[in-house]
């Protein structure tokens, strides 16, 4: 690797240690014609696919940026979100694809924000999965309510920053955050808007 002041096309690695999150290596070297120390960081290769079809680096910042407006006023922490961001990479590198759908991102930012802050998380989804009515808001809502009832958790910011009650299981809201795409509505099958009876017509997504 060039020295980042001189210029010279060689150096030397003196020491290399573990990011604390275990994704990266820091790697301190040293230019063997100026004498001067860096540090260089090296993680495993992650792109991420847009709708365009472009491709480009997945970053940690600009989930945080998302994730940071819908927490807007919201009594969660720089912490918590810097957290909440390492979780997010960790699920999608997890899939073990050195590329993956901007969509599978944001469906990873969907568990760990309702666990965080309900509030945030309503914000994040109504743009995510594109709300356009006061039902798909209900819908939503009646979710996370129900689901509250039936595991006991509370949102991280009633809980001291902790996600769950000890020894609360972890439960995942598969309709909400694993099988609704850009578009669908909550609370319902494919593509019928809930509330709708039998015979409803099909929404078509977005």
């Amino acid at each position: 690797m060039h020295c980042p002041f001189c210029r010279h096309g060689d150096s030397r690695v003196i020491d290399s240690r573990t990011t604390d999150d275990g994704t990266a290596i820091r790697r301190r070297r040293q230019c063997p014609e100026c004498g001067r120390r860096f540090t260089t960081v090296e993680t495993a290769s992650l792109s991420v696919v847009k709708r365009s079809g472009a491709t480009e680096p997945f970053s940690r910042q600009k989930v945080l940026v998302g994730v940071r407006k819908a927490c807007q006023g919201r009594p969660v922490t720089e912490d918590q979100l810097a957290l909440l961001a390492q979780r997010v990479e960790e699920s999608v590198r997890a899939t073990g694809s050195a590329e993956v759908d901007a969509h599978e991102v944001g469906l990873a930012v969907l568990e760990p924000l309702r666990e965080l802050d309900e509030v945030a998380y309503l914000r994040f989804a109504s743009v995510y999965q594109a709300f356009n009515s006061l039902e798909d808001f209900e819908a939503a809502i009646t979710l996370l309510r129900a689901e509250r009832e039936a595991t006991g958790r509370e949102p991280a910011h009633l809980l001291g920053g902790t996600a769950y009650h000890a020894g609360m299981p972890h439960t995942t809201s598969g309709a909400l955050a694993g099988s609704a795409g850009p578009g669908t509505r909550l609370g319902a099958g494919p593509g019928v808007r809930p509330g709708a009876g039998p015979g409803a017509t099909p929404v078509t997504p977005h």
